[in-house]
């Protein structure tokens, strides 16, 4: 049975994406995703579960960044969860008496209206989780009035659900990931994402259009690109990309030959199935068959037979 890390305590959203993709494993809860991320690398887990991105809010910038810096690690499944939060509180508590409010920086940003409707007068501070902030406020003494978590924190905790849903849009999905220590890849299956982290060799101009034209000229479509500073200066960034197709993919193993080529690192970081299903649309001239039968021809080319 495995033993997967994660962003806990027990009933953050983290967790649920761990029993979606793995119902059997072991789960560690972890203070931090960068603990839950050395856990893995370090072996006391046998892999992790983080999240990557948000509908709303965007990139999880701690996993962009480690990522970038740590131990390699790769990425073998992703899951797009969609989340609701609700407002959690001691029994016995009644809205209009909530002066303090404790939540994860993410439901700050995406339950906005709703606290400020609410909530007008309490102050909201950010947790280092959402079932963090549930643990917190269950504490007798605790300096919160209430949480924003998910509905499973308060069944874990003992609080009660004064309302639910109360994010600024009901469809908000948040990717989640799980990695594990390098070894052997997913096999191919025809709707499959590859993640990489790149570095540039020297910042000059043009540089980053360089990078996208190994994606273009081969067909492959990227489905997300940040950038993300390197601290050795302002304007200095390195990139995080997702694009469809898997390493074994001619035009996929072409393009990140090709950054190979021309970037000072290129960090592979998986090549997975897609947790939509979605099948990438093939553009004419780049299909594994049209690779080889282009390769034969330069072959026959190079060996005179014209």
């Amino acid at each position: 049975m495995p033993r997967l890390a994660y962003l806990g305590p027990e009933g953050t959203f983290t967790e649920e994406a761990l029993r979606l993709l793995d119902p059997t494993a072991e789960r560690l809860p972890c203070a931090t995703v960068s603990a839950a991320l050395t856990a893995a690398r370090a072996g006391d887990a046998d892999g992790a579960v983080v999240p990557l991105e948000n509908s709303i809010e965007g990139a999880i910038t701690t996993t962009l960044d480690e990522f970038a810096w740590g131990e390699p690690l790769l990425i073998t499944a992703e899951l797009l969860l969609p989340v609701q939060f609700s407002l959690l509180a001691r029994p016995g508590t009644e809205i209009p008496h909530i002066k303090r409010v404790y939540t994860h920086p993410a439901a700050i940003t995406q339950c906005r209206a709703f606290v400020a409707r609410e909530l007008p007068e309490a102050v909201v501070v950010a947790a280092p989780s959402t079932a963090a902030a549930a643990q917190e406020v269950s504490l007798p003494g605790s300096p919160y009035d209430a949480a924003i978590a998910a509905r499973i924190a308060g069944e874990h905790y003992g609080l009660v659900q004064l309302v639910a849903d109360i994010g600024d849009r009901s469809d908000t999905v948040t990717r989640f990931i799980k990695v594990s220590r390098p070894g052997t890849l997913p096999e191919p299956t025809g709707s499959d994402r590859t993640t990489l982290v790149v570095f540039l060799a020297d910042d000059h101009p043009g540089a980053l259009l360089e990078m996208l034209t190994e994606f273009s000229v081969r067909g492959v479509n990227l489905t997300r690109i940040e950038s993300r500073p390197t601290g050795d200066g302002i304007g200095r960034y390195f990139f995080h990309f997702d694009f469809e197709g898997h390493i074994a993919d001619a035009r996929v193993g072409e393009a990140i030959a090709g950054l190979h080529r021309i970037c000072g690192e290129v960090r592979f970081l998986g090549s997975y199935p897609r947790a939509d299903g979605i099948a990438p649309q093939i553009k004419r001239g780049t299909s594994d068959p049209e690779f080889a039968e282009a390769g034969d021809w330069l072959a026959r080319i190079r060996a005179g037979k014209v």
